[in-house]
């Protein structure tokens, strides 16, 4: 989540005793999904417990993790769950937050320079028109096996290789060819 530089960009959502959560910013109810993609978003937020002002936040973040571990998406495995339960209690428990928080943002940072370091590679240069030509004949082997597709209806690319992707593509629809008898 994004820190914020003051309280006045972090939104307040109360959450009232019906487990139900109310935005404060809009002034209307949202779920722990709206929530889930404030996070992602980067929105600053603080849940409050309508009833004594207390701040719930970690709990209701935590809330959000179970749910999207519990949708399928398993993020955490069983492994590292087991020692972090281990740790609490023990007497390195008070370090084991900031070193977390340090290890995510190290991760995000590298996260940001490998998306960085692509989107440049196959921007310009050499390895763009590679990239690309590559990436239409992908699309033309692919169209060749996609049931009631003619050979050559992807449209081939300008290239010098043209004839040999025409005799790729021929070969690719007699190999499909082949296929549909086979399955007939």
């Amino acid at each position: 989540m994004a820190k914020s530089g003051s309280t006045s960009d972090t939104v307040i959502i109360k959450k009232y005793a019906n487990r139900r959560l109310y935005n404060t910013e809009t002034s209307s109810y949202i779920t722990l999904d709206h929530l889930a993609a404030m996070t992602r978003e980067g929105r600053d937020f603080k849940v409050l417990d309508a009833r004594t002002d207390e701040d719930i936040t970690h709990n209701v973040l935590t809330q959000i993790i179970m749910d999207e571990e519990t949708r399928g998406q398993t993020l955490l495995p069983v492994n590292f769950l087991r020692q972090l339960i281990a740790l609490y209690g023990d007497s390195m428990q008070s370090m084991v937050p900031q070193y977390l928080e340090a290890s995510m943002e190290a991760f995000r940072r590298n996260q940001q320079q490998f998306r960085s370091a692509m989107e440049g590679a196959f921007s310009g240069g050499p390895f763009a028109e590679i990239a690309k030509r590559n990436m239409a004949m992908f699309e033309a082997a692919a169209d060749a096996f996609k049931p009631g597709s003619k050979p050559g209806a992807a449209g081939e690319p300008a290239t010098e290789g043209g004839d040999d992707i025409a005799a790729l593509k021929a070969q690719l629809a007699s190999l499909q060819d082949k296929i549909d008898k086979m399955g007939k």
